[in-house]
């Protein structure tokens, strides 16, 4: 996931966010949006939250966004 796409998709990921880890909340996320670099930011806060490595953290993103992107592609319009 490169930071263009994390982005582009942060409407979406914000949204699914609280679904995906419970431990995030909303000012968690209110903070993420002012950030300049949202992914950066956001790698971190899966890093405190979960203990996770920064290369888990982002194949966790990686991974929701994909599973999101393809639940998304089956739901008729």
């Amino acid at each position: 996931m490169n930071k263009t796409i994390f982005e582009g998709k942060w409407k979406q990921i914000r949204g699914k966010s609280k679904e995906w880890w419970s431990l995030i909340n909303d000012l968690d996320l209110s903070r993420i949006d002012k950030a300049s670099v949202k992914l950066d930011k956001y790698v971190v806060l899966l890093q405190v939250k979960y203990g996770y490595t920064k290369q888990h953290a982002k194949e966790e993103i990686n991974r929701r966004i994909v599973q999101y992107d393809a639940e998304e592609s089956k739901v008729p319009a």
